[in-house]
């Protein structure tokens, strides 16, 4: 009886420690520098996916709202 208790307890924390690493890791957030290379390369390699499809991502929203502006300040200037 002891030992089913103690694994079902060892068996929820590490689900608790599991659940607390994607939470705790999904807050720190780095970008790509010569300054956190050493934290960038300790990173796994689906978290270091992970942060460059999001830097990618972003990358390309900010171009379609560059060239958004571009587009529009080029037909304020046409007429």
């Amino acid at each position: 009886m002891f030992s089913f208790i103690v694994s079902i307890f060892t068996v929820f924390l590490l689900k608790g420690i599991k659940f607390y690493k994607k939470v705790y890791r999904k807050k720190t957030s780095y970008e790509f520098s010569r300054k956190n290379l050493y934290k960038w390369m300790n990173l796994t390699k689906k978290e270091r996916y992970k942060l460059s499809k999001s830097e990618s991502d972003n990358y390309l929203i900010r171009r379609k709202d560059l060239l958004e502006k571009i587009r529009k300040e080029y037909k304020i200037l046409k007429k």
